[in-house]
């Protein structure tokens, strides 16, 4: 969920340990295809008492024992679990939740304003809830940092005004938001971009920023593997070749961007839209080779495509296919170029291929409805927007942000700073046991900052000691999609966020946080 893996054993057994708590079992609601939520079913014990608020009692002891994005945001109370004829739990049998937070204790004030109204719509559109009022939290409902970019562009659209991302963070109950944004109209803070149109058709389609970012390092670089995305889905059950093949076509004619390819005119890059037509979608079956030697073979042949490189000039910058292990154990890959593709996006065609392949096993047509505008479509208006005094501007902002920084972050190395770039690189993953996960979850609360920002205020406090350097910046990657438009497009909207901190001063760690939630 939201890149997260979800162990939903673990909640169980977290939930299960609460002394009011009988039974329990947790299951994953789709509101809509892009927003997943945690349901925790809870048998009471004897010893609860009636009418309790189990959002309010439960999400405390289970802070305490799990990260923040395994604990449900939804809660419901039943006398007993439903059980199918063979003791599992009857997941059709369990009630719908009810989206309004699991139980709120805040008595519901309506919204009173024109603009708390359109504030509070947004809200319940974006979180899936029935009603949302004026001292309802937008994080206590179920926000993340991902439908708080949503919740802002539709405030863009709505009130046709700059709506800072911070400000989501700052004021986040609808009362409060709204507030800001009346102060942002009344300050003169109105949308200086233009909207996004369908660009002509008849001329040279341009690329975005983003795109001749990648197409000058594939240039510079033929060949490289560096920027290839990697999809596999392994999948039980009978899955029938012809209709996966079928899903992903379909994806390829709905996403321009996916048969697109890249050449050059008058030494400037442009894209090239292909017409659709069925993709090339091979099958590779495994399944009469011995277990052990059949599981060896399919890794062998997932790291061996993801190591093809792309041909962005004639294409395809999208291949896939099926490797069948057994009769009822399947997987299912893709692999893009980065140029067409980005962390959103890969979100959006697992779910896209799910609905597809689900309604075209069983008659139906596709239930995706089509596309208002085309990622080309956003490329013509950013390049339209962002150049002369515009573009100017924005670069003259950044060399001023990073004048004076460093070239290199002194860290002490058992070895001299290689002189050619090298993609070699390693994994090191490591555990924060519940106090410590507990106390960086409170430290967060206490400053207003997301765990991100608490956790990346503590690296660069690391980075700073090492080196022993009080200027620094790190980069992040961030969605980049601003736009209602661009939310449901596959394409490469990804932008590095650059976080210069200064640690000088002997500041605190507090400090630290708060300066770092300020520059995000």
């Amino acid at each position: 969920i939201r890149g997260f893996r979800i162990e939903l054993g673990e909640i169980e057994s977290a939930v299960s340990a609460h002394p009011a708590v009988q039974r329990s079992a947790i299951v994953v609601h789709e509101v809509t295809p892009a927003d997943l939520r945690l349901v925790a079913y809870v048998v009471p014990d004897e010893s609860a008492a009636a009418g309790l608020d189990w959002s309010s009692e439960l999400r405390p002891h289970l802070k305490r024992l799990l990260p923040e994005y395994m604990v449900p945001s939804l809660y419901v109370a039943l006398d007993e679990l439903p059980l199918t004829a063979n003791g599992k739990l009857d997941h059709r049998a369990l009630p719908a939740p009810a989206l309004d937070g699991g139980g709120k204790s805040l008595e519901y004030r309506a919204p009173e304003t024109p603009a708390e109204g359109i504030v509070a719509g947004i809200w319940a559109e974006v979180l899936g809830v029935e009603r949302v009022g004026l001292d309802d939290h937008f994080f206590d409902l179920g926000g993340h940092s991902l439908l708080a970019t949503q919740v802002v562009s539709r405030l863009r659209s709505a009130f046709e005004v700059e709506v800072p991302l911070r400000h989501l963070f700052e004021a986040p109950t609808v009362e409060a938001l709204a507030e800001a944004v009346v102060s942002l109209q009344q300050s003169g803070a109105l949308l200086t971009r233009p909207r996004l149109e369908l660009a002509p058709r008849d001329g040279h389609l341009p690329l975005s920023f983003a795109q001749q970012r990648l197409w000058f390092l594939d240039q510079l670089e033929p060949g490289s593997v560096a920027y290839n995305v990697p999809l596999v889905l392994r999948l039980e059950g009978e899955l029938d070749w012809g209709v996966a093949a079928r899903a992903v076509s379909e994806i390829v004619r709905r996403h321009e961007v996916l048969r697109t390819t890249f050449g050059r005119l008058e030494g400037q890059p442009v894209q090239r839209i292909a017409r659709a037509q069925p993709v090339q979608f091979p099958l590779i079956d495994l399944s009469a080779l011995e277990t052990r030697v059949c599981e060896a073979e399919a890794r062998r042949l997932m790291a061996a495509e993801s190591h093809r490189s792309f041909d962005l000039e004639h294409g395809p910058v999208l291949r896939g296919g099926m490797v069948r292990l057994g009769e009822a154990d399947t997987v299912v890959w893709l692999t893009i170029h980065h140029i067409a593709t980005d962390g959103w996006s890969m979100g959006l065609l697992t779910r896209e291929l799910t609905q597809l392949y689900g309604a075209f096993a069983a008659g139906r047509p596709s239930p995706l409805p089509e596309l208002a505008v085309q990622y080309v479509d956003y490329a013509a208006w950013q390049r339209g927007w962002l150049k002369d005094e515009v573009l100017a501007d924005e670069v003259a902002y950044w060399r001023q942000q990073l004048a004076g920084l460093p070239p290199v972050l002194a860290l002490p190395t058992d070895r001299s700073r290689a002189q050619a770039r090298s993609t070699r690189s390693d994994q090191h993953p490591f555990a924060l046991d519940a106090e410590a996960a507990e106390s960086l979850q409170a430290l967060g609360r206490g400053t207003g900052s997301t765990l991100y920002m608490v956790l990346l205020a503590g690296f660069q406090t690391y980075l700073a000691r090492l080196s022993g350097q009080g200027d620094l910046s790190v980069g992040s990657p961030i969605a980049g999609r601003t736009l209602l438009e661009t939310e449901p497009l596959i394409g490469f909207f990804v932008n590095t966020l650059v976080l210069r901190g200064d640690l000088t001063g002997d500041p605190t760690f507090r400090e630290l946080v708060g300066r770092v939630r300020h520059t995000v």
